[in-house]
């Protein structure tokens, strides 16, 4: 019987192609192996989709050629989520499968370490050179070697070279002798080389915590019901600590973890928790590893070496064979959905992960995202609630500060920025010894540059937004393209020098902080900042340690962190996220307020979170300062009914780029007529429109909007239309299902 497996080549070709399994190769080639094809006039590799007896193909099939060498095989239900993406996200298959496996692994360029080890060959014969030799000066190293050797049994190059300082030309003696024999070991890069771990055990529950891991162990023991839990508890109630006990029942049934975090800074202070509990057993995965880190993370999981993996986005892919738990913690952070093809939630893509290998997925989160609240709330997934503090902590006090009451801005001593109250705040706290936050989510000193003579705004030429000035390097920085250029002195238009810089970031915060607290040692957090995560680390230590007084940052410093002599946190303009033109951007703002309100009174002495705002009655501020997540879930859950938003129904965008504006437009226009034919009554269509922001890096952007119920049809026909028509020249498009922003 012929053998026939189906390949996804590397192209973006969105087809799978026969292949006859010869002889040689029968029970090798399995679902998920790389194999070399041939293919055109050449030979290509290729990932094996599946594996039957029948071909559609009218001609002979083609054999494969060989299977790839040193390439680990993708899990079989991994490739199987892989198709379901694929078909979903409205992307190519290669696409696809190209994002369950890190390059490093996918390139093959990467190999593993090898270390030579060196061991005597007959310890006998070693002890009698040694003795009959003792006495002879000229062989004093080779001896010490020896007698290293035969207390130690073996020995690597680096430890005798850096350790022992034995020298290269003794080594080679000694095996030229045929005393020591050399063997070439693999040698895993370690990226936990320079941590230190003190070890940790289960902390008794709290009678919340307790309730909570009854619920779901019995949903980790049951194979039946539901397999999805929504752990909603507030900042401080413990939510780490019921992670950890849930992977120690899932460890004591033999199967494995997967703990994803939303930022790639919060994953060394995750992984050190985790290892300490846990050990060796814990790997990680996320993008600031090397290239030689990330192959061997990926091949000690896939070998069964480790059983539980900590990672941003991309460690859902991990490649268990026996998964029994993936957790998602601060489920409702944006950073999970991935900005390119496939796009996809990592949070959306977990539960259908868990769902197809019958794996339980806890999200877990303070500030829940609608989608998942809802879900709770209709039953689709467990509702578990944590509402107190641990170690008897209570919620910060939430005070609102009316901006447009404070007149500040004419006393030298502050900044209009800093109101008398928080002015007044973070003095009291540095009176006291204790420590403050500062949160604003813009970095950059100022927004804009402006001539007060003509106009004059200084905008990218290649984005329709306006350039940050960024003071420490005197540059104008587009936040949206990354081009820099050198900050003007004089107007271009005019030659004026009466040039003005408008709006705040967190640099200029951190600017006037210096000025009027001008004996407090102050830091800052922020993309600009924190270049590495060593440097990431080394500010929160300093904190940690007392070794600073003021934190200044963006939503880096938002969530995750636990300081508890952190007694104060003022949000300097709470309304800075609140008027973007985005359905999602009240839920945003009062899921910020929230999570760094959430730092503040983790110690001993309660907290307090002064919000500074222009808007002081705004609904989702109001709802905010009062912890009332609920009473802002229904108030604006009602507008999202009626418009059909998430979740509600489902949000589908396709946009469509170009550097001519009058081809993009024509053909948005032309694609939306194509999706007509699959737009029912319960699809409400918004016709193709310029972006929010309608050029980046000088292409133009139009988007179509559709949102509603029951979308598999016409999310078919976008994926069809997408990737298989033929789109005009230079002109890219690409549909992003369940999207996140509007922008």
């Amino acid at each position: 019987m012929q053998h026939i497996a189906k390949i996804i080549i590397d192209l973006s070709l969105d087809k799978a192609f026969d292949y006859n399994i010869p002889a040689v190769l029968s029970g090798k080639v399995k679902i998920g192996s790389r194999v070399n094809v041939p293919f055109g006039r050449g030979k290509r590799q290729g990932y094996v989709l599946g594996i039957g007896t029948h071909t559609d193909f009218p001609r002979e099939l083609k054999d494969i050629l060989s299977m790839c060498e040193g390439h680990s095989r993708i899990p079989q239900k991994l490739v199987k989520l892989g198709e379901w993406m694929a078909d979903y996200y409205c992307c190519s298959r290669e696409q696809a499968i190209r994002t369950l496996l890190p390059r490093a692994v996918r390139s093959g360029k990467i190999k593993h370490k090898t270390m030579p080890f060196y061991a005597v060959a007959d310890p006998a014969e070693a002890e009698i050179f040694v003795a009959e030799n003792h006495e002879r000066k000229v062989l004093h190293s080779q001896l010490e070697m020896l007698k290293l050797l035969l207390n130690h049994q073996d020995m690597s190059r680096e430890q005798l070279l850096n350790e022992h300082n034995v020298s290269v030309s003794t080594i080679n003696t000694l095996k030229k002798k045929g005393l020591v024999i050399e063997e070439k070991r693999h040698i895993a890069r370690d990226p936990f080389h320079d941590v230190q771990i003190i070890a940790d055990k289960d902390q008794k529950p709290t009678p919340e915590q307790g309730v909570a891991l009854e619920k779901l162990a019995e949903m980790i023991n049951q194979p039946e019901g539901r397999r999805t839990a929504l752990l909603f508890g507030i900042t401080g109630s413990g939510k780490t600590e019921v992670y950890l006990q849930c992977i120690s029942r899932v460890l004591d049934k033999g199967q494995d973890a997967i703990v994803l975090v939303p930022e790639i800074s919060l994953t060394p202070q995750t992984v050190r928790r985790f290892r300490a509990r846990f050990g060796d057993m814990v790997s990680v995965m996320h993008s600031r590893l090397t290239e030689g880190e990330r192959f061997d993370e990926w091949n000690k999981i896939s070998d069964g070496k480790v059983r539980i993996v900590v990672g941003a986005r991309s460690a859902l892919f991990a490649p268990f064979r026996n998964l029994g738990l993936i957790i998602v913690d601060e489920e409702h952070e944006n950073s999970y959905k991935q900005g390119e093809a496939p796009r996809y939630h990592a949070r959306d893509v977990a539960v259908m992960r868990g769902h197809m290998e019958n794996a339980v997925v806890i999200l877990g989160s303070a500030t829940p995202s609608f989608e998942s609240y809802h879900n709770a709330l209709s039953g689709k997934y467990e509702l578990i609630r944590l509402t107190r503090r641990v170690d008897k902590c209570v919620l910060p006090i939430m005070k609102v500060i009316d901006i447009r009451l404070d007149k500040s801005s004419g006393d030298d001593k502050k900044s209009s920025f800093f109101t008398k109250m928080l002015y007044e705040a973070v003095n009291d706290r540095l009176w006291r010894g204790e420590q403050s936050i500062l949160f604003l989510n813009r970095r950059g000193y100022a927004r804009q540059m402006m001539c007060d003579n003509c106009g004059y705004v200084a905008e990218c030429s290649e984005c329709s937004v306006a350039y940050t000035y960024h003071q420490h390097n005197e540059t104008l920085t587009c936040h949206m393209c990354g081009d820099s250029i050198k900050a003007h002195t004089r107007c271009p238009d005019c030659q004026s020098e009466e040039i003005k810089y408008s709006g705040i970031g967190t640099e200029k915060v951190e600017t006037v902080a210096k000025k009027i607290f001008k004996h407090a040692r102050i830091a800052r957090m922020d993309s600009d900042t924190m270049k590495t995560a060593a440097a990431y680390e080394h500010v929160l230590n300093e904190f940690k340690r007392g070794n600073i007084d003021i934190l200044i940052g963006t939503q880096m410093i938002a969530k995750g962190l636990h300081f508890p002599n952190v007694t104060l946190v003022g949000i300097i303009n709470a309304d800075q996220s609140l008027h973007i033109p985005d359905f999602r951007a009240p839920e945003r703002t009062f899921q910020l307020i929230t999570q760094v309100a959430g730092r503040a009174g983790r110690g001993d002495v309660k907290g307090e979170v002064l919000i500074q705002t222009f808007t002081p009655f705004n609904e989702t501020i109001q709802s905010a300062i009062k912890h009332d997540f609920n009473g802002f879930y229904e108030n604006d859950m009602e507008v999202r009914k009626m418009l059909m938003y998430p979740p509600a129904g489902h949000l589908i965008t396709v946009h469509f780029q170009g550097e001519e504006l009058n081809e993009v437009s024509t053909y948005a226009t032309q694609f939306m007529e194509y999706l007509r034919p699959a737009c029912h009554e319960k699809i409400i269509i918004s016709e193709p429109a310029p972006a929010p922001v309608e050029r980046v890096k000088s292409k133009y952007r139009y988007i179509i909007i559709l949102r509603g119920e029951k979308t598999t049809q016409l999310r078919r026909y976008i994926r069809h239309y997408a990737l298989n028509a033929k789109h005009p020249k230079g002109v890219h498009v690409y549909a992003d299902v369940d999207a996140q922003s509007l922008m």
